[in-house]
C-alpha cells in the first residue's frame, strides 16, 4: 500500500486550461467601459419597480418609506454607472503610438495600463516608456485620455535606475 514518492521528473506544475496563454487565438481586446451601462440600466429598472410597488401597495404593513429611500439610492447608483460608461475610442496600440510621439526619444520597451481619473471615471491610458539604448538612458510616463486621445500629462527624465552590466 505504500506508494513510491514522485521524482522531480514526475512532479510538474502546470497552468489550468483557462489561464494558458498559448491557447489564445488572436490579439487581446481590452474591454470597453461602456459595459457599465448594463448594470446602470438594471439599477434604474429596479428603482422604478420598487417605486411602483410602493405606490401599488400603499397602506400595506409590508411597505414603508425605507423602500423609497432604497429606490432613490439605487437610482443614484444607476445614474452614476451611466455617466461613467465612457466609450473607449483609443486602444492600447493607439495610446502607445501617441506616447511615442510625445516623449521625443526613440522608444524601446513600453507598457500600457488602463486607469480611471476623476469622479466621472474617465478612462486614461498610463504608458511607461524606456529609450531604446541598452541599458535605457531615458524613461517617460505619459497619460493619454482613452476617449479623445488627448495627452493629459507627460513626464520624461534620465533613467535613475542602476543597471548591472552582465558579462
Amino acid at each position: 500500500m505504500n506508494q513510491p514518492a514522485e521524482t522531480d521528473a514526475q512532479q510538474r506544475d502546470s497552468l489550468p486550461a483557462d489561464l494558458d496563454p498559448t491557447a489564445l487565438a488572436g490579439p487581446y481586446i481590452f474591454p470597453d467601459n461602456n459595459r457599465r451601462r448594463i448594470p446602470g440600466i438594471i439599477y434604474l429598472v429596479l428603482a422604478a419597480i420598487t417605486v411602483g410597488g410602493v405606490l401599488l401597495a400603499d397602506g400595506s404593513p409590508l411597505v414603508n418609506n425605507g423602500l423609497l429611500l432604497g429606490s432613490a439610492a439605487l437610482a443614484l447608483v444607476g445614474l452614476y454607472h451611466l455617466q461613467g460608461a465612457w466609450t473607449l475610442k483609443v486602444d492600447d496600440a493607439d495610446a502607445l503610438v501617441a506616447a511615442n510621439r510625445a516623449v521625443g526619444f526613440p522608444v524601446g520597451h513600453a507598457s500600457a495600463q488602463m486607469a480611471w481619473r476623476g469622479l466621472r471615471s474617465r478612462p486614461t491610458w498610463r504608458i511607461l516608456l524606456y529609450s531604446n539604448e541598452s541599458p535605457p538612458e531615458k524613461r517617460g510616463l505619459v497619460f493619454i485620455d482613452g476617449v479623445d486621445g488627448e495627452i493629459v500629462a507627460q513626464y520624461v527624465e534620465e533613467n535613475p535606475e542602476e543597471w548591472a552590466n552582465e558579462s
